[in-house]
């Protein structure tokens, strides 16, 4: 067995005809052309023939996308050094707006490590525009890929405010600074509100009564969160309204110490606070709440705070 080469050193070139060689010049300029059949039609790519009917196609060339539309796809999760792309990508049938026919041509879908499987997000029906070569000569390669139309952004935010407290909720931070925990007792029904508000939610009347209420309590209700905070340990994270000890009202605050799966209505936790030294006037001087060790709570102790 002897090994062949066919090579045409100079290159091998070919008339590409009026119709594509429209659409190449389009594209060297960073536009997507079709051509417009005599049914109406736009075929895109453009040929030279209706693939329907055969006929020649009118000279009228329209401009269509850049947004276009994935029929369907196939995933490359192996790229080999023939392939456009040295990252997994896809091979997909790419619509653009205004046109009737589509092209298969390259997504990029970012940075992924071969033998990766395809993103959930990948889909037909997803929306994408080309990104084009900074240099182009005329060629179906000046379109380098396909991208996913941005429908999601992430912009850094910061707001500082100040916020004063009022009276009660002064007290409140008071209290939390000198490692107490305070609410307000109504006149009328009786109920002790944590943290004081200086007003009975129940009854609408001011009130004035401190009790100081323990750093111990039950869930009553809670979230998962897949979201960072700064405050929660990871992620994903627990936020729940624990009632605490003494209270008729529940608190929102963080659970931590046990995995998010685990924490359950009724769960018994109690406060973790941070070392004295760093206390201020600031509820942040308890991290969290985490399992006490007690015996859960029945439902019917808690029912009326979830």
């Amino acid at each position: 067995m002897s090994n062949h080469v066919l090579e045409f050193p100079g290159g091998y070139t070919r008339s590409v005809g009026p119709v594509i060689g429209r659409f190449l010049s389009e594209l060297r300029d960073g536009r997507l052309v079709g051509v417009r059949t005599r049914g109406g039609r736009v075929i895109f790519p453009p040929t030279e023939y209706d693939p329907d009917s055969g006929e020649a196609v009118t000279s009228e060339y329209v401009e269509v996308g850049p947004v276009g539309t994935v029929e369907s796809w196939s995933w490359v999760g192996e790229p080999l050094a023939s392939h456009p792309l040295d990252r997994p990508f896809a091979w997909a049938l790419i619509k653009p707006d205004g046109a009737d026919t589509a092209m298969v041509h390259v997504v990029d879908l970012g940075p992924f490590e071969r033998g990766a499987k395809p993103p959930n997000f990948l889909k037909a029906g997803m929306r994408v525009r080309p990104r084009f070569r900074g240099e182009r000569t005329g060629g179906i390669g000046d379109i380098e890929a396909f991208l996913p139309e941005v429908t999601m952004i992430n912009a850094p935010s910061r707001l500082e405010f100040d916020l004063k407290p009022g009276h009660a909720l002064d007290r409140f931070l008071e209290g939390i600074s000198e490692g107490r925990i305070l609410g307000h007792r109504c006149d009328v029904c009786g109920k002790v509100m944590v943290p004081m508000k200086g007003l009975c939610s129940s009854d609408g009347v001011p009130t004035t009564e401190e009790v100081e209420v323990a750093d111990t309590g039950t869930v009553t209700t809670f979230a998962v969160n897949n979201i960072p905070d700064p405050r929660a340990p990871a992620v994903p994270f627990v936020s729940a309204y624990v009632l605490l000890d003494g209270a008729d009202g529940a608190m929102l605050t963080l659970v931590a110490g046990i995995p998010a799966d685990q924490v359950r209505m009724g769960m018994r936790v109690k406060a973790v606070w941070k070392p004295r030294e760093e206390w201020g006037a600031t509820i942040s001087n308890i991290r969290w709440f985490e399992p006490s060790g007690e015996p859960d709570a029945s439902f019917e102790s808690i029912k009326d705070y979830t």
